[in-house]
């Protein structure tokens, strides 16, 4: 099944301010989660296998690259063998790259939150506003969402990623 997800991600230069924002506000906060993200090669949209204490997923997902809250569709599925599954994926399309990055991961009603340390890169705030668990509400109430924790984090316009961690690394690795 598919879902819909409105995020942004954005550069963060105070995670203690949003991480204290978060739990005065009641956020449930689910760990801290150290993941590594395998890219596989795909004709279009990204796949990648998650592999965590926490999350252990295969997500394929097409979004925009572009700054600010941008609509993500995507398919997830809970993985139990995540070392078998990764040989088979990379034997059949090979890997893209590896993303490694430890994440705190909270939540506000359908709204999740990550904080991210990705070495090589620094430190990012994720607002993912989904309809996973709240079906009825659509891009528009997803995205505004997203735009009022964008002003309650003082996130500015210039701390906005237009694309993922993997496109991030892959230009560090080439520049």
């Amino acid at each position: 099944m598919s879902y819909l997800n409105v995020e942004i991600k954005a550069r963060s230069s105070d995670s203690r301010f949003i991480r204290d924002y978060l739990l005065s506000k009641g956020a449930e906060y689910k760990g801290t989660d150290h993941q590594t993200d395998t890219y596989f090669k795909v004709p279009n949209g990204r796949l990648k296998l998650r592999e965590g204490n926490i999350e252990n997923n295969l997500i394929f997902y097409s979004r925009p690259d572009q700054a600010g809250p941008k609509e993500s569709v995507f398919q997830l599925v809970k993985v139990e063998d995540a070392a078998g599954l990764k040989k088979a994926l990379t034997s059949a399309n090979g890997i893209k790259i590896i993303v490694e990055k430890k994440r705190e991961i909270y939540f506000i009603a359908n709204v999740k939150f990550h904080i991210d340390e990705v070495p090589g890169l620094g430190s990012f705030v994720e607002i993912e506003a989904g309809n996973i668990t709240a079906p009825l509400l659509g891009a528009a109430e997803l995205k505004q969402q997203c735009d009022d924790y964008l002003d309650a984090f003082g996130i500015r316009e210039e701390d906005l990623v237009e694309v993922s961690y993997s496109d991030l690394l892959l230009a560090a690795v080439s520049g």
